[in-house]
């Protein structure tokens, strides 16, 4: 499975993340909406476009939602929902991803565009699905989390940098790498053995 390819599905959540960063207030629903019609976007140019990919159908449902929020609510409500809507984005698509692990974990989706298709009843296959699928979900989790952390402490610069931005790329560096050489360490390991 390419890396990339599965990080380029996490781009409706940068960019909404950096956008309601640095939108002003009352921003949020345009962030969200930028997220939702770049998620649309993905559904429309992935291929094999069905079954659409799991991620871009939870991002585009996820910030439609915050897109209706963020230009129905008042002021108030929005700089609240820009603070931590913004954080906690991340966290409610993680846990999204983890619910789904049993049923579909989406990586297989990826997984399938590069496996022949003899390979996708294996058990081996559905193994490194599951585990990459758990870890994806797990640092998703995890990114909001450093979010909520970043936001909850901004007036401390330095915190706020380091839980806001530092945090999160080391652990998008630390997926890319493992989803890079897991599926790699787990099939030589079974023909080791086999």
């Amino acid at each position: 499975m390419k890396a990339t390819v599965l990080v380029l599905s996490f781009v409706p959540l940068i960019v909404f993340s950096l956008l309601a960063r640095v939108l002003p207030a009352g921003g949020i629903g345009i962030a969200a909406l930028v997220a939702a019609v770049l998620a649309l976007g993905a559904l429309l140019v992935g291929r094999p476009i069905w079954p659409p990919k799991i991620i871009s159908v939870l991002s585009l449902v996820l910030f439609a939602v915050l897109a209706v929020l963020g230009f129905t609510l008042g002021h108030q409500d929005d700089s609240r929902l820009a603070t931590w809507g913004g954080a906690g984005v991340g966290v409610v698509l993680g846990l999204l991803v983890l619910a789904l692990v049993p049923v579909l974990p989406f990586t297989e989706q990826f997984a399938r565009e590069q496996v022949p298709r003899s390979a996708w009843d294996s058990p081996v296959f559905r193994r490194i699905n599951r585990v990459l699928s758990t870890a994806w979900g797990v640092a998703i989790v995890a990114l909001g989390v450093s979010r909520i952390l970043a936001a909850s402490l901004e007036r401390f610069h330095a915190i706020e940098v380091i839980f806001g931005l530092i945090v999160p790329v080391w652990i998008i560096v630390q997926m890319v790498r493992f989803t890079k050489t897991y599926p790699e360490r787990v099939t030589r390991g079974e023909s080791r053995s086999g």
